[in-house]
């Protein structure tokens, strides 16, 4: 027979255990989508979704990683989405980018190359995104992350005159150099700190430019977000219709098994579980709903 002790010490496992299969898979209030998930083989998508609390993902992968896509597509339906990238200085970039829409992409991204964000050969891919109507992830990278690496798409502060030429085309911004050009000032870094300066190439972007989504994804937006929580605050409420959750995770589980970034903010840590409990400290109920869902759903056209 049990003892008392015993009764109690099964009872109080029994109260503790929905708390901590809360803690263990995040209950964001609602649907979110991850428009930035990148390959993570048989089932690793769904997994890094599961253990994140996220429920819907944009794969972003390259021309080469269809088959995977449609196999996780297949498994869960309505949940996941895919675009294709390629080097655009590729002889082959614009048929193969063109192919891929043709087999079920939605879009093209993420593009990172060194090809400059208004060079001709990224002009290559804008005219093909405004003919089929696709949105294109691009990640802006001005400044090398460590020695030997080169910047990515340079050119986010020359951007204003490719979102005037492209009035058709859809862009969503990623990375280093869209994120720390929210500021006014910007080091020679990729991952600036300290107090924000308003007037930012980014900020400015976003206000006038109905074809600029934000893609609050990686390090670079957490980052961010962890900078200046006054500008923040204000930056999410005026963009609040143009910024879209996403991870660029590096772990494999959703709770930070594999995380291979030193970065202080997300060392061993889930991207996306920081950068979602960061915007529900930052943003009221209504904004984060918009952006970890109705923002991205609505452009990308998922249903929940």
């Amino acid at each position: 027979m049990m003892n008392r002790r015993q009764f109690l010490h099964s009872a109080l496992a029994v109260a503790v255990a929905p708390r901590l299969s809360a803690q263990d898979r995040p209950d964001w209030g609602g649907p979110v989508l991850d428009v930035h998930l990148h390959n993570k083989g048989p089932d690793g998508e769904w997994a890094h979704m599961q253990g994140s609390g996220v429920t819907h993902a944009l794969l972003l992968l390259s021309a080469n990683a269809e088959a995977h896509a449609k196999e996780e597509m297949a498994k869960h339906p309505g949940r996941l989405q895919y675009s294709v990238a390629i080097d655009p200085a590729r002889d082959n970039a614009i048929e193969t980018l063109r192919n891929g829409v043709k087999s079920g992409a939605k879009g093209f991204g993420e593009m990172k190359s060194r090809s400059k964000a208004d060079g001709p050969e990224m002009r290559r891919v804008y005219d093909l995104a405004s003919e089929l109507g696709v949105p294109v992830t691009i990640h802006f990278a001005d400044f090398p992350q460590f020695p030997g690496d080169t910047p990515y798409n340079e050119g986010i502060t020359r951007f204003a005159v490719i979102l005037k030429q492209y009035p058709k085309a859809t862009f969503i911004g990623h990375a280093d150099g869209f994120w720390a050009n929210i500021s006014s000032e910007v080091e020679a870094t990729s991952y600036p700190t300290g107090p924000i300066k308003p007037g930012g190439i980014t900020d400015k972007l976003l206000a006038d430019y109905p074809n600029l989504y934000g893609d609050m994804s990686a390090n670079s937006c957490r980052n961010a977000l962890a900078r200046d929580p006054e500008f923040i605050k204000g930056f999410l409420v005026r963009h609040q219709n143009k910024l879209m959750f996403g991870s660029d995770c590096s772990c494999r589980d959703g709770r930070g098994t594999g995380q291979n970034s030193q970065a202080p903010l997300i060392k061993g840590k889930c991207v996306a579980r920081e950068t979602l409990t960061a915007l529900k400290s930052l943003a009221s109920p209504g904004i984060f709903r918009k952006i970890a869902w109705e923002n991205g759903a609505k452009l990308l056209k998922f249903s929940a």
